[in-house]
């Protein structure tokens, strides 16, 4: 085998690595210097390829930023997954302030990434996070519905209202520069609980 063989053997990398070397490179950039300010020549420089492996994966910046977006969606729902099953499986209140105080944590944690993935393009009326979290947020609701924890309603519309309050005032908490969350969280699931008749139902 030659040297060159040698070489470029060593620097032939699985698809998935190439992938995720462009991704990373891309989001820190964005991080750094904002979307539009970023082009793909310094993607391309960041992650150490040649220009040809970025066309190969994606088409154009758009398509890094939707790959990007992807991501994020999988990260915070696992998150969101993760937490609840920790919950007791007919523990619907626990269930319901660890979805809300998970929301609120990760999101404050993540909002750079989540404004960069989100904020470049008009808003999606079909968006496939709110779905699967108005999904897990049902799940919760009607599970305790059952259960005769609270009176629902039209499950579909409290879940909307409540998945929009949430992130109404996880921005506020960002705007006030808020660090510790526990409390934040707490004070608007017991709010939610009690719009929920929780407690009254149990009297």
């Amino acid at each position: 085998m030659s040297s060159s063989s040698q070489i470029n053997k060593r620097r032939t990398k699985p698809a998935e690595v190439r992938i995720d070397e462009l991704m990373s490179a891309a989001q820190t950039l964005f991080l750094e210097k904002g979307v539009e300010a970023t082009t793909i020549s310094e993607i391309i420089a960041r992650a150490g390829v040649a220009k040809g492996t970025f066309y190969h994966y994606f088409e154009s910046k758009q398509h890094i930023i939707e790959a990007l977006k992807k991501q994020y969606i999988e990260f915070f729902i696992g998150v969101l997954d993760n937490a609840v099953r920790q919950c007791a499986a007919d523990d619907w209140v626990s269930q319901f302030k660890v979805w809300i105080a998970t929301n609120v944590q990760t999101y404050l944690e993540t909002y750079p990434v989540h404004d960069i993935v989100f904020g470049v393009h008009h808003h999606e009326r079909k968006n496939s996070e709110k779905n699967m979290m108005l999904e897990q947020l049902l799940q919760i609701l009607v599970g305790g519905e059952q259960a005769g924890i609270w009176s629902l309603g039209q499950a579909r519309l409290t879940a909307l209202l409540i998945y929009c309050g949430v992130h109404g005032v996880a921005d506020e908490a960002i705007a006030n520069q808020l660090e510790n969350t526990a409390d934040f969280s707490e004070q608007i699931a017991l709010q939610y609980l009690k719009m929920l008749g929780h407690g009254e139902l149990n009297k």
